[in-house]
């Protein structure tokens, strides 16, 4: 019983309500993004996005479906990924953390964002899965919340401030956001928090069979027993399958994949011809849409947002220049 009245409370906070707890009034972090851009563990030699077999199979059929450059495997994606540089090394010894350890859940996309930082500065890290159904990893901090990252035993939280002050860290001598640059990545920062995310909720909810899919990763990763782990796969599938109809009505989408599309061509149309947004190198909002979308890579919707529209090669060209994680076991 207790695990449902936990789904209900989850419901409420995805709606923007808050969970109580003795006589403290903690809003909780949603777990719709704890789950719903979730995806199936595999190795990036098993994924679909990335198999040079699939890069070379849908290089042969490009010109027959005259949809090049929209295909994430086409012969062109696979060439820019192999003239870009390697991924950018942390420019400065003043930045050489001892210690950093991510408090997240794995299909987080505001975790994710962290990770593609992580990642693309080789900033070696460890993780912490934290149970979304009772968040005993975090008990400790009073931030209730993910991600959480601790540097060297400093608390940083949100995912945009935790990327702000890693960014100054790195580059001291250099503002976040300045100048017309800045000011254009601070913009599309923002959507990304504000608008992709809200998108992709719909999307990845959208049928039955798609919720379930979403939430095969509870299988596979995290503090749960075998009961926990079944429960939240079906109960939480079942229960963020209506929420998300209600999460597509308070956002006015009326269809959920055009409005997926919409999001992606409207991306692609930003990078006015640039390999990212930063230029030749990606900046904090290719690495921010690079992470929030990272997770959806193995779902339907993932899949289908890369048929069907041109976001395909950005793509390809953000996972060579992120390139493996750092992550470095615990």
């Amino acid at each position: 019983m207790k695990r449902f009245i936990g789904l209900a409370a989850i419901g409420r906070a995805i709606e923007g309500g808050t969970v109580t707890s003795g006589s403290t009034s903690t809003t909780h972090h949603r777990f719709l993004q704890a789950a719903l851009y979730s995806s199936s563990s595999f190795s990036s030699a098993e994924s679909r996005w990335f198999s040079h077999h699939e890069i070379a199979k849908h290089s042969r059929r490009s010109a027959a479906h005259s949809i090049a450059g929209t295909m994430f495997f086409s012969a062109a994606a696979s060439s820019l990924a192999e003239d870009v540089h390697a991924k950018e090394q942390t420019p400065s010894k003043k930045f050489l953390p001892n210690d950093v350890v991510l408090y997240q859940y794995e299909a987080c996309p505001f975790c994710n964002k962290v990770k593609a930082f992580l990642d693309y500065h080789d900033i070696p890290y460890k993780i912490v899965e934290v149970n979304p159904m009772n968040k005993k990893e975090i008990k400790w901090s009073d931030y209730k919340k993910v991600p959480i990252l601790m540097v060297d035993g400093e608390q940083m939280v949100d995912s945009s401030d935790i990327i702000d002050k890693l960014y100054q860290k790195i580059h001291p001598e250099m503002p976040v956001d300045s100048g017309s640059e800045g000011r254009e990545e601070r913009k599309w920062r923002g959507w990304v928090d504000n608008h992709l995310v809200h998108v992709l909720s719909p999307n990845i909810y959208r049928t039955p069979s798609e919720a379930i899919e979403s939430f095969d990763y509870i299988t596979t990763h995290g503090n749960f027993s075998l009961t926990d782990r079944i429960i939240a796969k079906y109960a939480g599938a079942a229960a963020m399958y209506f929420v998300s109809k209600k999460l597509k009505k308070k956002y006015n989408i009326t269809d959920e994949r055009a409005a997926l599309y919409e999001a992606a061509d409207t991306w692609v149309d930003a990078l006015k011809g640039r390999n990212f947004l930063g230029g030749s190198t990606p900046n904090l909002a290719d690495l921010a849409v690079f992470g929030v979308l990272k997770p959806i890579r193995h779902l339907k919707s993932g899949r289908d947002i890369v048929e069907n529209t041109h976001i395909g090669d950005w793509y390809a060209r953000m996972e060579s220049m992120v390139g493996a994680s750092s992550r470095i076991m615990a």
